[in-house]
């Protein structure tokens, strides 16, 4: 596959042990369908000082319409048809997916950028906006298309999220914890 930029032949390079396509000259990445999420999700293995970024899935596939914000200058490298443009969530980072779903080009440092937007994302959700997206990982546990047991991760990942940022606003609340938890005969 070559380049959608400068055409340069695509070499394979792991991100986050995602086998993705990067091109050497502008070092931009070429995400197949399912590789971005998935290269998304093992960022923070890498990271442990930042929080898990699963359950933050955002599928450009069924968003274009809301997303969409025109056309790329760049085709597809698998198909060779234009690509668009959407705006992944709410990063601020402008993507270049193929409309056929083949894949989704990244230039160089967005890929970076969205991890960064995502991990300042779940540090500035407040309480009802936990409660709103434990709800919603609750019914994906049923509807979710990812599987029980991803989804069962995610939901426990935002419950466990919630229980920290109720911690963080409530600093009396999380004293009081501490010493019921140190006078506990059960430590």
């Amino acid at each position: 596959m070559e380049c959608p930029v400068d055409r340069t032949l695509l070499e394979q390079h792991t991100i986050h042990s995602v086998t993705i396509e990067e091109c050497p000259h502008c070092k931009g990445l070429w995400f197949e369908e399912d590789e971005l999420r998935k290269a998304k999700d093992a960022a923070k293995a890498e990271d442990l000082a930042k929080p898990v970024l699963n359950w933050l899935d955002f599928d450009l596939w069924s968003k274009q319409d809301e997303f969409g914000l025109g056309w790329s200058s760049c085709k597809c490298p698998k198909c060779d048809k234009t690509m668009a443009l959407i705006s992944y969530g709410s990063t601020g980072v402008t993507v270049d997916y193929c409309v056929e779903r083949h894949g989704v080009w990244l230039q160089k440092g967005e890929f970076e950028s969205i991890v960064d937007a995502l991990h300042k994302e779940t540090l500035t959700k407040t309480v009802p906006e936990y409660i709103s997206a434990s709800l919603q990982e609750a019914k994906e546990i049923i509807t979710g298309e990812e599987g029980f047991v991803s989804e069962w991760k995610d939901f426990l990942t935002v419950a466990r999220l919630l229980q920290y940022r109720i911690l963080v606003e409530n600093p009396r609340l999380a004293a009081l914890l501490s010493i019921l938890q140190s006078k506990s005969p059960f430590r």
